[in-house]
This record gives structure tokens, C-alpha cells and sequence, in this order.
């Protein structure tokens, strides 16, 4: 037996303009058995999460470019 979904949530790629949205909000609306379509809008708690995970991410790649090949501990 396969599992039923109730829902499922799309995540743009970058965050865009609530009027150019409206167009593909309007077509999700028009999905059949789609009973609602809510728009976030992104706030600043998006984007110090977006900003931590880009620090992280170059402190990963910082710390492996900083290891010394001859070491055997790294």
C-alpha cells in the first residue's frame, strides 16, 4: 500500500516579486484537488539563515583547504 500525501510544499530557487508570483500561484490554484495556495513572504529570518549557511560553507572549504597534506591527523 503506497502512503497519501496531503500536501506538498514548492520552494522557489531565489525569492521573487509577490507580482510575478501571482501568475504561478493562480495556475497552482487552478491544479485540480488543490484546495489552497498560501504565499511567505521571506523576512529577515530567512535571510540570516541563507547567510549562516553560506558561512558555513566556506568555513568547510577554508578548513580543507588549510590542511596540511603531510599531516597524517587531518
Amino acid at each position: 500500500m503506497t502512503d497519501r500525501l496531503k500536501g506538498v510544499l514548492v520552494t522557489f530557487d531565489r525569492d521573487i516579486r509577490e507580482d510575478d508570483a501571482e501568475p504561478l500561484l493562480n495556475a497552482i490554484k487552478m491544479i485540480r484537488g488543490v484546495l489552497e495556495v498560501k504565499p511567505y513572504i521571506a523576512g529577515a529570518e530567512d535571510h540570516m539563515c541563507y547567510h549562516r549557511g553560506i558561512a558555513d560553507c566556506r568555513k568547510r572549504i577554508f578548513d580543507q583547504l588549510m590542511k596540511d597534506p603531510e599531516d597524517p591527523k587531518d
